[in-house]
């Protein structure tokens, strides 16, 4: 929010993208009532052992949630690294912005149950 004028600011370019990849991490497939496809169906592995077989499963299924839903997005990186001790996976995703000549972006996110 903007302190004087009160008014959210809009979110552009870079940072509209990671925010997009974001809520499709974050989205459940059914979640979005005019296109149930939408999102990832990660949150159901996040119960499973935290460990390098699922950190693959989860790295495939992101892979292919950005590919799908995200056609902003080229060249894209993923990759999972598990953290046992934090009960939390660590999410390092690079990409490239279609038609753009920034340098290779890169995000960072961890993933954690929290239920």
């Amino acid at each position: 929010m903007h302190p004087v004028t009160k008014d959210i600011s809009a979110i552009k370019n870079e940072d509209a993208i990671k925010r997009s990849i974001r809520n499709i991490i974050q989205t459940l497939p059914y979640e979005r009532f005019f296109n149930p496809l939408f999102g990832s169906n990660i949150r159901a592995s996040l119960f499973d052992f935290i460990d390098f077989g699922t950190a693959s499963i989860l790295q495939q299924q992101l892979q292919v949630a950005v590919e799908n839903f995200e056609p902003r997005v080229i060249n894209s990186k993923v990759e999972v690294f598990p953290k046992p001790d934090e009960n939390a996976f660590e999410i390092n995703m690079s990409y490239d912005i279609v038609g753009q000549e920034f340098p290779v972006q890169q995000f960072t996110y961890i993933l954690e149950a929290t239920r």
